[in-house]
């Protein structure tokens, strides 16, 4: 080893040494000033974040002002994971974030890309013996009453606007770099790989200068400027690996154009042909990737877009159509055929049938008349009415959808956590491993070495692009949680979305999930000489003037098959055990078999119907007309339509189901066995349902002791939709809620089911499903093409086989990278629900088919 070697093995250490620091040693901080009781502080986004590290206080108010310096897709958006926030940046705009961090901690926050990085170090107020700031409430933006969300569908259309900007520049940069490059490709590989005569033109060293040049500096000035300014920041990404290696190639390049005796004979190889193919690949590969990509936020787009964009309020007894932001609540709407509800409201006259399938996932039309609600963005069909409006703007239900949405895509799975990690050290990694390619080739390597250790320097900093490993997990989960919120299943962050695919045992409430929540009419059985008009008659006259729920079900009933209830008097209520009134002047006793019996009414003849009825999980009362027995009567609260299959599917994926209620264990026994459930846990107190969910986890449910005890057979979910579920929802694993319950079980919940279809829970398990095998698929081609490019292109394979990979070669394979993982995750878009057995197309696909017909 002669003494250059000895100084580059000696240089590349140094090197190495000094870009470790440089990457990872301590950073300055700058600490945000207090405002107006308003931690504030300004960050300017130039290829990176300055400053990148940030210390605030917990519990004050935080404004983060971003001056976003540049264009480009990568940092149009910057997320705060961890506070489920996200904020669209408009290029050379400045904009506002506004939040309070309610933890202490340091935590991450990146562009939408996932690549350009910083961190927030939120200090506790507490023993680190400085005062603490004083919390005052940060100012409130006001709202337009009627605007789903001040600014959504503007920044919608600005960064669609911003996406065409940059797919147009890209193109002309692109078209730039494949008109100048193609001339000296070509040349080059007819004249050294096929050893065609070419014209000596275009092997001219100046020619190939002038040509590649505007290469370099025009085609890919978006490359360089951020992949210096973030050398500047102390920090690498993928365009610093190819400002990296195409600088390096086009300057080694002009040293031999410019000065060829600096250097000796056998190295003066121009690469100008590499420069202007991996740059010009490069950009071809973000150019597509733009087009891509421009497809994973089409959920947000579409919901958007489903708000009408006016109203016909009536005012002063006249119509008068308005802005659909200048509705209030209060203000009395009118609706016609064909036309969509504006905003959420309390039908006060007419009926209707809407189709909700854009807003609940379910694709049958739903029968509206005076008293229901009515949800904004759906479509009335056949009928006019006009409605009070209840909640406008950011209150409706679609708003709330949208925000759910969006804070779910912008937060992070578990999963990624790992990604960030490897991709945190990656970059530095590659540069250190491209400069001791360089060295170990030109110590080591055959002659000519310059030129050998240079092509595998570049090529390693060529082929190692990050961008696929930083957007393998964001854009799956940005379709997933998407295609959702389509089906009508809002998933409140990444981690549910997660955790869902691990989910062993669910758990259902009886009440109001498996059943429909409130009891109903089911049988009548009329004593010998009485007909069923007869029995229904009386008896609902009788409990007419009773608040029970059991009594207003039969009077519900009676109305639903047209039965004319009779005059009713001297009412009275028999605590425990039924009602007695007068009706038509007779004397009707309603009740359990014992309040006959002490009236001294034989009721021994339907004993046995009221037993049979009892077994299918129904409340059988008897009844009895001056003395005498007028028959029985049966209210439940009846199945839902879907609840069977829907649980049959869950089994078919593999789940264990169990159903929980405070019911007695002879009906919710009769309830379990009509839908399935082979697992009942009955007569659970509400206060202790969370004490039975953490009971499960601890134990286990149904599977081999020692696979419970190590708590890794899985994770249980808890569906609710009761205030007393939601401390179980909140104990579960995944919560799920369903949408037509109380909106403190939703808040609880992790996962909300619009619809209150337990076929939502289906669909959450399988897209969640879906949706990490789709990650784990990206991770896999991310990873792949890294693990095995690196060494290929650092030259591991020469000794063998005598093959150096190409820096074209290895721009090809970097673009084809992010390529396969955004179009992997564009595959999830296809993504649709199975249809239940015995029910309607898929709810996913009914709902885009209602969405493009209302267009």
């Amino acid at each position: 080893m002669n003494a250059a070697d000895i100084g580059v093995a000696a240089g590349a250490v140094a090197l190495i040494a000094f870009l470790a620091w440089y990457f990872f040693g301590p950073k300055a901080s700058r600490q945000a000033e207090l405002k107006g009781g308003v931690q504030e502080i300004g960050i300017t986004v130039k290829g990176g974040y300055t400053p990148d590290l940030i210390r605030v206080r917990q519990g004050v108010p935080v404004r983060l002002v971003f001056d976003r310096q540049e264009g480009g897709d990568c940092t149009s958006q910057v997320v705060f994971p961890d506070f489920t926030l996200a904020a669209s940046l408009p290029a050379f705009e400045t904009t506002e974030v506004e939040f309070t961090p309610d933890k202490a901690g340091r935590f991450g926050f990146a562009c939408g890309m996932n690549m350009v990085r910083g961190t927030l170090m939120v200090e506790s107020g507490d023993g680190d013996g400085e005062a603490p700031v004083a919390t005052v409430p940060a100012p409130v933006a006001e709202q337009a009453p009627g605007a789903v969300e001040p600014g959504d569908a503007e920044r919608e259309d600005a960064e669609a606007a911003a996406r065409r900007e940059e797919i147009t520049d890209l193109s002309r940069r692109v078209a730039v770099g494949a008109v100048l490059s193609l001339p000296v490709v070509v040349a080059v590989m007819l004249h050294e790989v096929f050893g065609v005569d070419v014209p000596s033109l275009l092997l001219n060293r100046w020619v190939q200068f002038a040509l590649i040049t505007p290469v370099m500096f025009y085609t890919g000035w978006p490359i360089h400027r951020t992949g210096w300014l973030t050398l500047r920041h102390r920090g690498a990404e993928m365009n610093t690996l190819i400002t990296l290696g195409t600088s390096a190639a086009y300057c080694y390049s002009l040293l031999v154009t410019v000065a060829p005796g600096l250097l000796p004979v056998g190295v003066r190889e121009v690469y100008y042909e590499a420069v202007g193919v991996i740059i010009t690949l490069i950009l071809l590969g973000r150019l597509f990737e733009a087009k891509a990509k421009a497809g994973t936020g089409q959920a947000i787009r579409e919901l958007l877009g489903l708000q009408a964009k006016t109203a016909r309020v009536v005012r002063d007894g006249t119509d008068t159509e308005v802005p659909v932001e200048q509705v209030v609540a209060g203000d009395i709407v009118a609706v016609r055929p064909g036309e969509r509800v504006p905003v959420d409201g309390v039908i006060v006259a007419g009926r209707s049938t809407l189709d909700e399938s854009m807003v609940t996932g379910e694709s049958i039309p739903v029968s509206k008349t005076v008293g229901d609600e009515v949800v904004g963005a759906t479509i009335n069909q056949t009928g006019a009415f006009r409605f009070k409006a209840t909640k406008v703007g950011a209150d409706t239900a679609l708003a709330q959808i949208i925000k759910l949405v969006q804070q779910a895509q912008a937060s992070r799975a578990p999963i990624q956590r790992v990604a960030d990690l490897v991709a945190g050290y990656f970059v530095p990694a590659v540069v250190f491993i491209a400069i001791a390619a360089f060295a170990v080739w030109f110590t080591v390597g055959p002659a000519p070495a310059l030129t050998l250790g240079l092509v595998a320097a570049v090529a390693v900093l060529i082929i190692a692009c990050p961008c696929a490993l930083g957007l393998a997990t964001p854009l799956s989960v940005m379709v997933g949680t998407g295609k959702g919120a389509q089906a009508g299943v809002l998933i409140r962050s990444a981690e549910a979305l997660e955790t869902a695919q691990r989910l062993e045992v669910i758990v259902l409430d009886k009440t109001g999930t498996v059943t429909q929540g409130r009891p109903e009419l089911t049988d009548v059985v009329p004593a010998p000489g009485f007909t069923e008009d007869d029995v229904l008659r009386l008896v609902a006259t009788a409990e007419h003037s009773s608040e029970h729920p059991l009594g207003e079900a039969i009077v519900r009933g009676a109305a639903e098959r047209g039965i004319a209830l009779a005059e009713a008097g001297e009412f009275d209520s028999l605590t425990g055990h039924g009602v007695e009134a007068v009706v038509e002047g007779r004397r009707v006793l309603v009740g359990k078999a014992a309040l006959l019996t002490e009236q001294g009414i034989e009721a021994d003849s339907l004993e046995a119907e009221a037993d049979r009825l009892a077994g299918e999980g129904k409340t059988a009362m008897f009844a009895a007309v001056d003395g005498q027995l007028l028959g029985l009567i049966a209210v439940a609260d009846t199945v839902k339509e879907d609840s069977a299959a829907a649980i049959t599917e869950l089994k078919r994926l593999g789940l264990q189901i169990v159903m929980i209620t405070g019911d007695n264990a002879r009906t919710a026994q009769a309830i379990a066995h009509q839908v399935g459930i082979d697992r009942v846990l009955a007569e659970v107190l509400p206060e202790h349902k969370a004490d039975e969910i953490r009971r499960l986890q601890d134990t286990g449910v149904g599977v081999p002791p020692v696979r419970a005890k190590s708590r890794t057979w899985g994770s249980i979910a808890m569906v609710g939709d009761g205030i007393n579920d939601a401390p179980a929802l909140a104990q579960a694993d995944v919560g799920f809620a369903i949408g037509t319950g109380t909106d403190v079980a939703i808040e609880a919940a992790d996962i909300t089911l619009i619809s209150g279809s337990l076929g939502g829970v289906v669909t959450a398990v399988t897209l969640s499903r879906a949706t990490m095998r789709n990650i784990r698929q990206n991770l896999f081609l991310a990873f792949v093409y890294n693990s095995a490019g690196i060494p290929i292109a650092a030259g591991v394979l020469y000794p063998v086989t005598g093959w150096l990979l190409s820096p074209m070669i290895a721009a090809a394979a970097m673009a084809a990278s992010s390529l396969s993982v955004v179009g992997n995750a564009n595959r999830l878009r296809r993504f649709a629900a199975r249809p239940l057995p015995g029910s309607t197309p898929s709810s996913v696909e009914a709902a885009a088919t209602a969405t493009a017909a209302a267009r």
